[in-house]
This record gives structure tokens, C-alpha cells and sequence, in this order.
């Protein structure tokens, strides 16, 4: 069957939303063209992927890696986790339900402790250590789900383990995560209606997409049911990255509330760097008075 005509649809929506949503012009045209060129394939997609791998998709024209990636999932997956991001339909739940050995109480449980939404995050979690300290999986069964994961997204697993230590630095993600406090409680962004907890379909959800260097970023407001429950959907910002190089990463910003550093601002995960941070935040306030003096 040639997906073609569909995954350039798919494309060229992504490339919508992103300019509907306010990311920059260059990033949602490239998705149009993109599009342009699966529509004018004159091999079905999928026997470009089954040939040549993920590398005969980048080498496409107009694709590259980031795309590449997008193509690749559709075609593993039948699903594009970015694309319903930006519709407001993600169901993690579901996805991670399709993985050997996960059934729907731990998949829950896998959205909400960890934060993550995809496959890729998902991965990151195995290598990290952060999936086997969940109550219910423990080592073995981390190992087993990290397996499952590195034939679902076939990638060599010395880039995958090189990639997971790639990320952005805590303080360029306080950064994104400010200005996208400020700009939503401005009500500068657009808001999509998400499918999860938003009986009445409103357009309540803020969405941010922005780049530092080579870094792009997309912010939104943390959409979990432990967050509503909780009372923390405007305080738990979820913070996706990615760059040409690299396959999308994504970490959660909370406040913390015990500690020392109690009332900051901490990406989970990271907490080591976040107080060394704030440390010498904290240094650097106070010898600013000595200085001008």
C-alpha cells in the first residue's frame, strides 16, 4: 500500500499547526516541503524505509533528521507522537500499550511518574535508570522493555546511549521554561483544546515553540491526571527538544517544595544540576553589592 498522499498530508498539517501556533516561518515550511516530495515519490515510502533504513530518509530531499524521524515512526508506529502533540490528541497511555510487557496499569503509571510521552523519551528512561526505579518494573523488566524499544525504533545502541547525554543545559531550559510562564499567563500564545481531561473541548492549553541556537523547544502546561489532581498543571511545564543532529528529547520543570532549594524552579531528573545552579545563583546575588560597592 503507498502511504505516500497520507504522510504528506500529515506533513503538511504538522507544517500548519507550527505556523498557526507561532513557531518560525523557515521551520513550518519545511514541512511543506517535505510534503512536496513524498507527494512526488515515484516509490512508495515505505520501500524506501524497508532498503535503506532511516538513512535513505534523511538522504531525501528537503528532509534531513528531524523529519526523517517524524517519517520513520508514521512508518514503524502508524502514529506521529509530534504531530499529535500539536493537535491536543496525545494518549501515552496507548502508545506505550503497545510494547511487550506493558500492560495499562503500568503504562499509567509510566506517563505519570515519568512525565514522558513517546517512544523516544521512553527509551532515554531505560538507558537513564529512571524506568527501572518505577515500583513494578525493576531491572529485568527495564531490560526487557529497553529491548523492545531498540527494535521498535531501530537504532544502533551506542548513538542511542550517546544521544540520551545530549540535552540542553538546565539553564537554557529555565529560559524557555520562563518565557513560557510569563507569555501564557500574559495570554500571548495560542492554546490548543487537548483530548485528555477537557470535557467541554476547550482551547485551554498554551503551546510555545521556540529555538535557542541550534536548540528548538516546544512548552506546554503538563496535561497529566496526577497534575490535576494535584493542583500542578500550571506549575509542571513539559519542555520538548530537539535539534538536526538529534532525535527529540523531553524533560519536566517543576517548583520544588522541600530542600534547600525549596520554591525554585527544578528540572526533575536533574536535580544535582539544578541545586548547583541555583548555588551559584545564589553566590553570584550575593556578591554583586561587594562589587559595586
Amino acid at each position: 500500500m503507498n502511504q505516500n498522499p497520507v504522510i504528506a498530508s500529515m506533513l503538511r498539517e504538522y507544517g500548519e499547526l507550527l505556523r498557526q501556533q507561532g513557531a518560525e516561518t523557515f521551520r513550518a515550511a519545511a514541512y511543506q516541503h517535505a510534503a512536496d516530495v513524498v507527494e512526488r515519490l515515484d516509490r512508495p515510502l515505505g520501500e524506501v524505509f524497508a532498503a535503506g533504513g532511516r538513512e535513505a530518509l534523511t538522504a531525501l530531499p528537503a528532509v534531513g533528521r528531524s523529519i526523517g524521524a517524524a517519517l520513520a515512526e508514521t512508518l514503524t508506529t502508524g502514529r506521529w507522537a509530534q504531530l499529535e502533540r500539536l493537535r491536543g490528541t496525545l494518549e501515552p497511555e496507548e502508545r506505550f500499550r503497545t510494547i511487550a510487557g506493558v500492560g495499562p496499569t503500568l503504562a499509567k503509571r509510566i506517563a505519570e511518574e515519568l512525565h514522558v510521552d513517546t517512544l523516544e523519551s521512553l527509551e532515554a528512561a531505560a538507558h537513564d535508570g529512571r524506568l527501572a526505579a518505577i515500583e513494578g518494573i525493576g531491572l529485568r523488566r527495564a531490560e526487557m522493555i529497553r529491548s523492545a524499544l531498540s527494535e521498535r525504533l531501530e537504532r544502533p545502541r551506542l548513538r542511542r546511549l550517546r544521544q540520551s547525554r545530549e540535552r540542553p543545559s538546565v539553564d537554557l531550559l529555565f529560559d524557555i521554561d520562563a518565557e513560557y510562564r510569563r507569555r501564557a499567563g500574559a495570554g500571548e500564545l495560542r492554546t490548543i483544546a487537548p483530548k485528555r481531561f477537557n470535557p467541554s473541548d476547550e482551547a485551554w492549553l498554551p503551546i510555545l515553540h521556540a529555538r535557542r541556537g541550534d536548540w528548538r523547544f516546544t512548552a506546554l502546561y503538563s496535561n497529566t491526571a496526577l497534575a490535576h489532581e494535584l493542583g500542578r498543571v500550571k506549575d509542571w511545564v513539559v519542555i520538548y527538544y530537539e535539534t538536526d543532529a538529534l532525535p527529540e528529547g523531553q524533560c519536566t520543570i517543576v517548583t520544588e517544595t522541600r530542600g534547600p532549594i525549596a520554591g525554585q524552579r527544578v528540572v526533575r531528573g536533574r536535580e544535582q544540576e539544578c541545586w548547583n545552579y541555583w548555588a551559584n545563583a545564589d553566590r553570584k546575588s550575593s556578591e554583586t553589592p561587594a562589587s559595586a560597592a
